[in-house]
């Protein structure tokens, strides 16, 4: 090992594996303080941190801090009393509140939170102002050690001793328990009769929920009624680097552990992994680093010590000068690449490149190296010998004490071993190996996942037993070989007629299982089940020999049809023989009424293409006038369908068809022709000035010629542009935003106007809101309903209306039915109202009618 050149990068300040050095707790701490008053009731204060999703509330008087509740402090609450609900914070808060300043380290914090058993500290600036709070696992979340946690398994951090509290057992118990154990959650057994249920054997309190209960006000009640069901769990021997994503994935907190006799036999939480695990191993390594730094400075022994240590190592350690030329390697380098030391030295580490990563890979690499000093990932190296292995690779800037770059310091380990692994137990255990679909044992498992995510969205899934027709005879006439090939290209068909999030399993044999997560309704299910049934139809050529199999399907919906995994797919089998009885190479839903409804839905679609030609379509129109004074400023244009036989159809039933279908397109360019049309009949009169408001789909904004059409339609009626708005959902623009925004700025470039239509029930981003060029917010009318009457909904739309006039945007309420309404609006400084109280859709006549002042 070249020494000199080595050791020299170790000297100083700047330590390349101590990267929590260089981190302030200024950079981490959020600016957005939840504080309360002291006299504020505690119920209030709980229902504020639940709302913000915060686990504190700093409680201020005057402008000094003088306490903080929580989540912890819930668990003293009594909620046999119901006056402990109404304390005054003061009563029961933490005080004094301990503070750190902004430039503190987070290595030094570490070691405040281990020694000084808190949990929170107040952050303040140079002038003592507080500028956020800082958690403990704001500490941990800045500390990676991903490359750690792959290496350690689950098991490491069983406790045992887990002692779960049966459903009858009070929330007081419950509370107590946590207090006194030190916990941040308990386990509900439901018992041994639960565990085949789609919510499980166990439930989870937390102290989340716990904060939750108190702003709910909540007498004493049993567990059982309050627990979260089913509580995810994984496996002892598990690796940590996996249980940490799915704990984020899933947005949750705790997870339990499946001991190996396949008992639950602890819980554990995301603090638990990485505090538990990155405290000692950050507070051990910087401890190690800052002693050999000292005995650096102090004497030749400790450098021979130091390079003794990286010499031992067990990964591979690599020295460049700023040039990216190679001034040192340890021996576990030589061991992991083949490369030895007088063969790389001068040299650049391209020399290692297997060429799978890109330029632009690389590029992005030496960019955030540049930015911010170190960069970790995987990477795919070669070796001298020309194998192509995975590295997980971390490379840091080494600067002086100048703060001039002088090396970069790169760290190595190969996980082929890990990554082989894993892939082979994944697809042992879960994975069809003739297909590469997953096998029975996954699809219970997604099913069962998808059934809980089911139950909190309230929303449907279907589950699909398809079977191919005539496959039997097939196999035995030509051959298992020929068998086999014929289902690897069904396979591949199933799976390229489904969406990305949907799953597609075979059971064994000809027998393939579909799960259809998300559905609005059955009439969903009844079309991608008609899409398989026709992709399946088409010949497959093997050996020069056309093969013609068809294929009976047969659909459960949950809930409709079952909340219970096994019946649903024992339905979806008895649908499948049904369809089978009927003719085959069809499909056919569990329900009889559901059949019927498909048909109803196909004969509605097949007149729909029709309604345009045949003017069925119309068009009404709804004001939106001045909250303040109820002046007449714009008009909505909706589209409506006269069938000849069905009469008046609903919008709900006909739009989502005109969508599915595509008709959407030429129907929306013909209601925008059409109300500009009427528009221009409305100034030639010469009536005041009126917006006309104009809903687009989905479908319509993602079409290439979208803005073309409406330059030509603005041409063609000769529109005003300013006179008409585009309304537009939050969903569509958070499809592929950088394209949603490009396409609004070519909107506004015509000159229309831009609004969001039923604000509230999409994403609601502020991050996305304040880049889209937009000129109005219309509020859902599902939070003006109860605005009168419901102090939360009330306060939803103050929110929504200062937000919006914030960002300098009209802001529109849908929905205004009556004067309550529409006084509560106008107190809150809404701009616009539109709704039965003013007029109900009108046909343009009417309209024109109602809206014209007597002579």
């Amino acid at each position: 090992m070249n020494r000199p050149e080595f050791l020299n990068t170790l000297d100083g300040d700047a330590l390349p594996f101590a990267p929590a050095d260089d981190v302030c707790v200024g950079e981490i701490v959020s600016p957005a303080l939840l504080e309360c008053a002291p006299g504020l009731a505690l119920h209030e204060a709980a229902r504020r941190m639940s709302e913000r999703g915060v686990s504190s509330i700093l409680v201020v008087e005057g402008d000094e801090v003088v306490g903080i509740w929580t989540e912890r402090d819930a668990l003293a609450v009594n909620f046999a009393d119901p006056a402990a609900f109404t304390l005054p914070v003061r009563e029961v808060m933490s005080s004094p509140v301990r503070t750190v300043p902004m430039s503190t380290r987070l290595h030094e914090l570490t070691l405040r939170f281990r020694d000084e058993h808190l949990r929170h500290y107040l952050v303040v600036d140079g002038e003592g102002r507080r500028v956020g709070i800082v958690s403990q696992s704001d500490v941990v979340l800045n500390q990676g050690i991903e490359h750690y946690l792959k290496l350690r398994k689950v098991d490491s951090l069983v406790k045992g001793g887990l002692h779960p509290l049966p459903p009858e057992a009070g929330l007081g118990e419950a509370a107590r328990r946590m207090r006194e154990g030190g916990l941040d959650a308990v386990v509900v057994d439901y018992g041994r009769a639960e565990a085949a249920s789609a919510a499980g054997r166990y439930g989870i309190l937390t102290e989340r929920d716990i904060t939750r209960l108190v702003a709910h006000r909540a007498a004493e009640a049993a567990v059982g009624e309050l627990a979260k069901r089913p509580l995810i769990a994984c496996k002892e021997d598990d690796s940590l680097y996996r249980v940490r994503a799915l704990l984020a994935e899933r947005h949750i907190r705790h997870v339990g552990v499946i001991g190996g006799d396949g008992e639950l036999c602890d819980l554990i939480s995301f603090k638990d992994i990485l505090s538990g695990m990155e405290l000692a191993y950050v507070h051990e390594l910087q401890h190690a680093l800052r002693e050999r730094d000292l005995a650096l400075s102090s004497s030749q022994r400790s450098l021979y010590l130091a390079e003794k240590v990286i010499e031992s190592s067990l990964e591979g350690v690599m020295v460049t000068d700023t040039e990216a030329r190679i001034v040192s390697v340890n021996p576990a380098f030589t061991h992991l690449t083949g490369f030895g030391a007088d063969e790389v030295m001068g040299r650049n580490p391209s020399l290692l490149n297997s060429g799978r990563q890109s330029p632009e890979f690389y590029a992005r690499m030496w960019a955030e190296l540049s930015e911010t000093g170190q960069w970790q990932g995987e990477v795919w190296n070669r070796r001298k010998s020309g194998e192509v292995y995975p590295q997980l690779l971390h490379i840091t800037a080494i600067r002086d004490r100048d703060g001039q770059l002088t090396h970069y310091a790169a760290l190595f380990t190969d996980i082929s071993r890990l990554k082989e692994n894993e892939a082979r137990i994944r697809d042992l255990a879960y994975y069809d190996p003739l297909t590469g679909l997953p096998n029975r044992r996954l699809l219970e498992d997604r099913l069962q996942v998808e059934l809980a995510h089911a139950a909190r969205m309230r929303s449907r899934l279907a589950v699909m037993f398809v079977d191919l027709d005539r496959f039997k005879r097939i196999n035995d006439s030509l051959g298992h070989e020929v068998g086999d090939r014929l289902l690897v290209e069904i396979a591949s068909r199933l799976r390229a007629s489904l969406r990305e999030d949907d799953t597609v399993a075979r059971m064994g044999g000809d027998e393939f299982l579909v799960i259809l997560s998300n559905l609005q309704g059955p009439d969903e299910a009844a079309v991608t089940a008609r899409r398989l049934v026709s992709a399946l139809r088409r010949p497959v050529v093997i050996d020069g020999r056309e093969l013609v199999v068809t294929t009976s399907v047969g659909i459960s919906i949950y809930p409709d049809d079952s909340l219970d995994a096994q019946t649903l797919i024992k339905n979806a089998d008895v649908a499948m023989y049904r369809a089978k009885d009927e003719g085959r190479n069809s499909f056919q839903l569990y329900e009889p009424a559901m059949n019927a409804r498909s048909l109803e839905h196909l004969a509605l679609e097949t007149a729909l293409h029709r309604a345009l030609p045949r003017s069925e379509l119309q068009l009404y129109f709804q004001p939106l006038v001045e909250a303040a004074d109820g002046r007449l400023v714009a008009a909505e244009a909706l589209l409506r369908w006269q069938h000849p036989d069905l009469g008046l159809v609903s919008p709900a039933d006909f739009i989502p068809l005109a969508e599915e279908t595509g008709l959407i397109v030429p129907i929306g360019e013909w209601v925008l022709r059409s109300a500009c049309e009427y528009h221009r009949s409305w100034r030639e009169a010469g009536r005041p000035p009126l917006r006309m408001m104009v809903n687009i789909s989905a479908r319509q904004f993602r079409d290439e010629g979208f803005v073309a059409m409406v330059g030509s339609v603005l041409a063609g009626t000769g529109m005003p542009p300013e006179s008409l708005t585009l309304e537009l959902t939050e969903s569509m623009l958070m499809e592929g935003t950088d394209r949603a925004i490009a396409r609004l700025e070519q909107l506004r470039a015509l000159g229309v106007g831009l609004a969001i239509d039923d604000f509230g029930t999409g994403y609601s981003s502020l991050a996305y809101l304040k880049r889209f060029p937009i000129d109005e917010l219309k509020i859902d009318r599902l939070f003006v309903r109860g605005i009168d009457r419901n102090p939360r909904d009330a306060a939803l739309v103050a929110a929504i209306v200062s937000l919006g006039h914030s960002l300098g945007l009209r802001v529109v309420a849908e929905g205004v039915e009556t004067r309550a309404h529409l006084e509560v609006l106008r107190g809150q400084g809404c701009d616009l109202a539109q709704g039965f109280h003013f007029s109900r859709p009108l046909p343009w006549a009417q309209f024109v009618e109602h809206f014209t002042p007597a002579p």
